[in-house]
């Protein structure tokens, strides 16, 4: 079984990840992570993420398995990783990457931003996350806050609609909803409250 899980910036398409794949037996991919890690690495080396060449580069030559959570999770590496998505090159080196995890028995979840719409087209469960950009900015500030990174709320909402504009209007690849996807909006929703609906959406899908 595949599930994909798309969805913009902090709607809590990677907690419903992680949530659903540990319900279900399932490997998890937060894709999201791959194009967090070209930015960092192509910023790491002094060099802007609107450098596409590096970008690419940095693309082919990415290891999920030595991933650093902690430094990819940065505002700055956030903001980063929306520029550098939007480089066909960079959604190229890492489209095989994503439908190889996928396609490994018995399944996976994998979230994103164009999961059911390119990278798992026939996936047998498509949810699209979302919530209003307030309740996600708030989010992230919490997000924030609970690591010790002093953030403004007002300076996140904005790099919120900044990176919501960005990936839905790429040329490659925009931020959009499948059109065979269940929406899931989780703006008055808690993290538990989020995992009961979407199990509910896959159980439906299961269901003859």
């Amino acid at each position: 079984m595949i599930i994909a899980i798309d969805g913009p910036a902090a709607s809590g398409k990677g907690t419903l990840g992680k949530r659903l794949a540990a319900h279900y037996g399932l490997r998890h991919l937060d894709t999201g992570l791959l194009y967090r890690a070209v930015a960092h690495a192509v910023m790491s080396a002094g060099h802007p993420p609107q450098d596409r060449v590096r970008a690419a580069a940095a693309a082919m030559a990415i290891d999920p398995a030595g991933f650093d959570e902690a430094a990819l999770k940065s505002q700055a590496v956030g903001e980063g990783s929306s520029i550098v998505s939007a480089f066909p090159e960079v959604r190229a080196a890492l489209f095989n990457l994503q439908q190889e995890f996928a396609a490994v028995p018995p399944g996976a979840v994998l979230d994103g931003r164009d999961i059911g719409t390119v990278i798992c087209p026939h996936a047998d469960v498509k949810i699209f996350v979302t919530a209003s950009p307030e309740a996600r900015a708030h989010r992230r500030w919490l997000e924030f806050s609970g690591r010790g990174v002093t953030v403004d709320e007002a300076e996140v909402l904005e790099d919120i609609r900044r990176r919501d504009e960005r990936d839905s209007g790429r040329a490659v690849a925009p931020l959009v909803a499948a059109v065979d996807a269940h929406v899931l909006d989780t703006t008055e929703l808690d993290v538990e409250g989020s995992v009961a609906a979407a199990i509910a959406i896959v159980e439906a899908k299961r269901t003859p």
